[in-house]
């Protein structure tokens, strides 16, 4: 099994392709967009929902921003990477800069790639170096070293010369940074991998003045969980929560519509991407890999606007791919991570993978080759400072069927979701034994696995009986 892990998910060695052949790649990574209806945003439905194909489970390694970076640069989950929050000492820029000998940047930049990254880097970058830094195996680097959320009014590292940017409407960094990226993919006659990573929707979601009017009098969903009415069988950072107020609804429903109109921004720029590299004749050489950070919760489970949180708006974030030999209109339920995406881009553009590396590659499935493939995802989440008022650390198995948690205060969380999608009832006090033991079985391998291991830990068939013809959620 390992030797099939090792082969059948992230290369260890280059994939023999002329250079002039290799495809362009370019992520484009929003900042805490949930699994959302991407029908909102016509340019990335249009363009990208509808020529390519969308990964219908999709999962972070970590629902907080930096630790989930740290995951997509590296390829590991957090365990291995260490970088387990947003800020020093135990996570931010800081602790992660050890770590830039090797990364995604690097690994393309060495097969011959020209490199790019655009838009919000790691938080607290640039912290403990200068504003002019730039990491190793990138090209181009167009990243904010202040005012990274505000949109305006910020300075940007242009390749190591800092640059203030205004208020004006043409200073709004999405408009700034589309800008930016149509020039560098219709420049140079390398092939390219461009990290376009916009700030959209992240709080405090300021949008362009072109949207303002958009989404008037919209609601945020009222999902089955909105404001969840008994929440007794929860941990107790959630079982404390008080119902939402009318004043949290209102709060809510704004936030909601200004996620929305930040995410315009993030729609021109799809639009305008598309179209250069249409005019260019590069299109239909590129792969268009569209995805976030992490998800958002927006009143589930009487839950204020955040994230961070085990639940589905938390975890599943929406991922969308178009590109030669990806078929339109497809969809893949098989359970796929953040930590794939690495190993997925070096395998389309001939780079080695180094052994660190725990995910897998997402091409054979994208080409619709069947292949062996895992029947589980881990996520993993670190709070420096436990309060009852938020998830204290925690690590969680995700199947086809179940979300299981471990926190480490001992509490736990068993969802089904076949039979409650909206995660309403917390059954691990009651779920089968054999089934709960199967699953924290499965979850102490996911948790504990570094480099290929963890491609057997994932892994269907691993051979953890789960008892009483129980399952895991295969089928």
């Amino acid at each position: 099994m390992l030797c099939a892990a090792l082969t059948g998910a992230a290369r260890v060695g280059p994939v023999p392709a002329p250079a002039d052949h290799r495809p362009n790649i370019v992520l484009i990574l929003t900042d805490d967009l949930d699994a959302a209806d991407l029908s909102r945003f016509p340019n990335i439905h249009n363009l990208l929902v509808r020529q390519g194909t969308t990964l219908s489970r999709f999962f972070v390694t970590n629902p907080w921003c930096c630790p989930s970076r740290s995951s997509i640069l590296r390829s590991q989950y957090m365990h291995s990477h260490h970088v387990w929050s947003n800020r020093s000492p135990t996570g931010g820029f800081p602790k992660f800069r050890p770590l830039e000998a090797s990364t995604l940047g690097t690994w393309m930049h060495d097969a011959g790639y020209r490199t790019a990254l655009m838009g919000k880097y790691l938080n607290n970058y640039p912290e403990g170096a200068p504003r002019t830094y730039v990491p190793p195996g990138w090209d181009e680097w167009d990243v904010p070293v202040t005012r990274l959320y505000q949109e305006y009014g910020y300075k940007l590292n242009e390749n190591g010369v800092v640059r203030q940017y205004g208020d004006a409407p043409e200073d709004y960094l999405e408009d700034v940074l589309s800008a930016k990226a149509a020039a560098f993919a219709t420049s140079g006659d390398a092939p390219f991998f461009l990290y376009l990573a916009p700030v959209a929707p992240h709080l405090p979601a300021h949008y362009a003045p072109r949207h303002e009017a958009a989404f008037a009098g919209e609601r945020a969903p009222r999902t089955a969980s909105f404001d969840q009415a008994d929440l007794s069988a929860e941990p107790r950072w959630l079982a404390a929560r008080k119902p939402l107020s009318a004043a949290d609804i209102r709060r809510i429903d704004r936030v909601h519509r200004d996620r929305l109109r930040a995410m315009l921004g993030v729609d021109d720029m799809v639009g305008a991407l598309v179209e250069a590299l249409r005019r260019a004749g590069r299109l239909d050489d590129t792969y268009i890999f569209f995805t976030s950070d992490n998800g958002f919760h927006l009143g589930q489970h009487r839950l204020r606007p955040g994230k961070t949180t085990p639940f589905e708006e938390d975890i599943r974030v929406p991922m969308v791919v178009r590109g030669p030999g990806v078929p339109a209109g497809g969809v893949i339920d098989a359970l796929a991570s953040t930590v794939d995406l690495a190993p997925t881009f070096a395998e389309l553009g001939g780079a080695a993978v180094p052994p660190t590396a725990e995910g897998r590659s997402l091409v054979p499935l994208l080409h619709g080759r069947d292949v062996p493939w895992r029947d589980a995802v881990l996520a993993e989440f670190y709070h420096p400072s436990y309060s009852p008022n938020s998830p204290p650390s925690y690590a969680m198995v995700r199947t086809e069927r179940y979300a299981y948690v471990e926190y480490e205060t001992g509490e736990r969380q068993l969802y089904d979701l076949w039979n409650d999608p909206a995660e309403l009832h917390n059954i691990a006090a009651t779920a089968d034994p054999g089934l709960t033991a199967a699953l924290a079985a499965r979850l102490a391998l996911l948790r504990s696995c570094s480099g290929p291991v963890c491609r057997v830990a994932d892994a269907a068939g691993v051979g953890i009986s789960l008892g009483g013809g129980a399952s895991l959620g295969t089928g």
